[in-house]
């Protein structure tokens, strides 16, 4: 293969059902300007070594699918050039915090019991009540949740909160930046059935604002800023009920 520069990369490579132990594999290879690092794993695996284990789907940063450690960093592989990272080498690693299947896979069921357990979709029981079906939205109330909106679901988040290190039952940037994603959607009428799951010393208050999710966040959903909104309005909910006179209507 004609190429410009030739660099490393150290992939992880790892089966569980084998029993042996994690180790990192050096394949060198040469690369064009503008290959990005998921580029040069598929050529070492189609031309290399067939059994390194990866997902991707895209390559257009919009699946979320090739999430992965970079030089000890969380990034998308197919946004990240291969070029800044010369001379290399470059380490691969499956994102931390998560269990991994095989080589750069991860077990993403214990992230997707966590988008459930925040209900992550409008709730209301008028649907039919406008007559057509149609909850129209101002501009503002848009805005107000737009930029919540945007996840792909790529877990980069979660790779690089410090507290899934510490509290692993913690619900995580994304499954909560979602869930006040729909709390701030004006047609949603269900923040009161996420409360639980959000509120608890697993939720919201499991966040220690280091903001890293937000760093990492490839499409600039800021899960940070969201958790924040969503502490704002769990204490405004928790003294309003404080201060409301006994046997008062909600």
């Amino acid at each position: 293969m004609a190429g410009e520069k030739r660099i490393t990369l150290e992939i992880f490579r790892y089966n569980p059902e084998d029993g042996g132990e994690p180790f990192f594999q050096s394949y060198e290879v040469e690369y064009l300007n503008h290959w990005v690092v998921l580029d040069a794993i598929n050529w070492i695996k189609d031309e290399i070594d067939g059994t390194i284990a990866h997902r991707w789907t895209c390559r257009m940063g919009v699946c979320g699918s090739c999430g992965m450690m970079v030089n000890g960093e969380p990034k998308l592989s197919c946004h990240s050039l291969l070029r800044d990272y010369a001379p290399g080498p470059v380490r691969v690693e499956p994102l931390q915090h998560f269990p991994v299947e095989k080589d750069l896979m991860i077990d993403k069921s214990g992230f997707m019991e966590r988008l459930a357990e925040v209900k992550p979709y409008i709730i209301r029981d008028d649907v039919n009540d406008t007559g057509n079906g149609e909850y129209l939205q101002t501009p503002a109330q848009i805005a107000a949740y737009h930029e919540h909106s945007m996840c792909i679901n790529c877990m980069l988040c979660y790779a690089g909160c410090p507290v899934m290190s510490l509290e692993p039952a913690f619900l995580g940037p994304a499954a909560l930046a979602l869930g006040q994603r729909y709390n701030l959607d004006s047609r949603d009428k269900g923040q009161a059935e996420r409360v639980d799951a959000m509120s608890g010393d697993e939720g919201l208050w499991g966040c220690t604002f280091v903001g890293e999710c937000s760093v990492v966040c490839p499409k600039h959903v800021d899960p940070a800023g969201a958790i924040q909104k969503g502490k704002i309005a769990a204490a405004k909910q928790w003294y309003a009920n404080f201060i409301k006179p006994k046997g008062a209507k909600k």
